[in-house]
């Protein structure tokens, strides 16, 4: 839609106001900026957004920025002035301002040295939650009072550091990992670390502001000697079953250590992997809610027969943070691994051609979960051929080491899977059949099959 003549002239008219807007405000910040300097060996600050302070690392000197002479306040007392007509001041530490084109332009000048830290001595106690870091000494406070009758204090700042231990998840292993918790309030008082697990220095080196004036920044330092955190990093390894490339028929087999699902058996090792100050290890196993394992080892080894999800859960401490008489009061590291172990699986193909060519060249079926297994395999003539418990090795399509005929041979199957129950039998063809119609549990995971397998040679 097009703009009316009148909407172009209104529109127009507005962004001309926003630009005089922002260019006034421009020239009004450019106007009253302040137009004091610190001269030597000093740096200037701002504090609370709008405070200017001086800071001086020797003599406090000021001048005006541009050499013009002007009368010099103190805040405290403005009805004589400190200095007339100068265009610069030596004074002493406080609040001050100047008249420049009628306004007045506040700032605030201190010498450092007055207010440097003084014997600053650490301490430090561990806890098994936390580590506290007592600070005592002197620390002066640079304080003024601003125009307003308001007592404002400079904020100051110091850098703690230390060493303590962090998980390498490449190497599997706890490594020395240096922390830094910077632009920490200084003050004299108490400050909460992490618990920390290794013994270490820790230093707390202030301050930024004698670092601006060319000084050097000093520390305070203390050594932990007898940290009693305990942490701890669980890990897995699962036995891998079979190798790369080969010809495997088992669904969800654990091809690699690090996998938590898939077929039974899983046996996996599990590790606590805690720091030196722990003393006393629990693995503790559920099935859902259902505790199965419980065991006191750093290191445990569990297999997975049955279908289900499961948790491992690792627990650590030592005797300086035992474990209360409720889960609450419990100063202990857990963490909680989770296991799934899949349900019983068996499907057989209907044909197979062993030529040679590396595709489909056994008779075998694809499974998983299985714990009990038997497969007979007979010729037309009902001689039996082929037999095996194994249900990762096939038939290879011969017979006494001679290839067998082309045709259909015909094969029967027992097998149980994991999740068949303790008591589960085998029954009669027609007993099994009505079973499996009513969709009776009690043949869950009991295999009974039988049929036709095509062998073909082909090309």
């Amino acid at each position: 839609m097009k703009r009316s003549d009148s909407e172009a002239v209104y529109l127009t008219n507005q962004m001309r106001k926003i630009l005089i807007s922002i260019l006034l405000t421009f020239c009004y910040s450019a106007t009253y900026a302040l137009h004091v300097k610190c001269v030597g060996s000093a740096t200037q600050i701002v504090n609370q957004k709008t405070d200017t302070i001086f800071l001086f690392a020797d003599e406090v000197h000021l001048a005006t920025t541009d050499g013009s002479s002007v009368n010099w306040y103190r805040i405290s007392d403005d009805s004589v002035p400190v200095a007339t007509n100068t265009d610069e001041i030596y004074p002493d530490d406080g609040g001050y301002y100047i008249l420049y084109n009628g306004k007045k332009e506040y700032f605030y000048a201190f010498s450092y040295p007055t207010y440097q830290p003084r014997d600053l001595l650490l301490t430090v106690s561990p806890s098994c939650t936390a580590t506290e870091l007592r600070v005592e000494g002197t620390l002066p406070e640079i304080q003024y009072i601003t125009p307003t009758g308001q007592t404002r204090t400079l904020a100051r700042e110091c850098r703690i550091s230390y060493t303590d231990l962090a998980w390498n998840s490449g190497s599997l292993q706890w490594e020395d990992s240096v922390a830094v918790l910077d632009e920490q309030p200084l003050r004299i008082g108490t400050y909460s670390l992490p618990a920390i697990c290794k013994a270490t220095d820790i230093v707390l080196t202030y301050e930024p502001l004698a670092e601006q004036l060319g000084l050097p920044q000093d520390s305070a330092i203390t050594y932990l000697d007898a940290p009693i955190a305990v942490r701890s990093m669980p890990t897995s390894v699962t036995t891998v079953r079979g190798t790369a490339g080969e010809l495997c028929n088992e669904v969800e087999r654990p091809t690699d250590a690090s996998v938590l699902t898939g077929s039974a058996p899983l046996e996996i090792l599990f590790k606590a992997n805690a720091t030196p100050t722990a003393e006393y290890y629990e693995w503790q196993i559920y099935k859902a809610t259902q505790r199965i394992v419980s065991r006191t080892d750093a290191e445990t080894r569990y297999t997975f027969t049955e279908p289900g999800n499961y948790r491992a859960v690792s627990y650590v401490s030592n005797s300086h943070c035992p474990c209360g008489d409720t889960p609450e009061d419990c100063q202990r590291d857990s963490t909680e691994i989770s296991i799934s172990v899949s349900e019983s699986m068996l499907l057989v193909p209907n044909v197979f051609t062993p030529n040679g060519d590396g595709k489909n060249d056994e008779f075998r079926v694809l499974y998983r979960s299985i714990k009990e297994y038997h497969i007979w395999v007979y010729n037309r003539w009902g001689k039996l051929v082929y037999e095996s418990q194994d249900p990762a090795k096939g038939w290879d399509g011969t017979i006494n080491n001679h290839p067998a005929a082309e045709g259909a041979y015909f094969y029967v199957i027992r097998a149980l899977g994991t999740d068949a129950a303790a008591n589960a039998e085998y029954r009669t063809k027609a007993a099994y059949k009505r079973a499996k119609e009513k969709a009776d549990e009690a043949i869950i995971g009991v295999y009974q099959l039988s049929g036709d397998i095509n062998l073909l040679r082909g090309k």
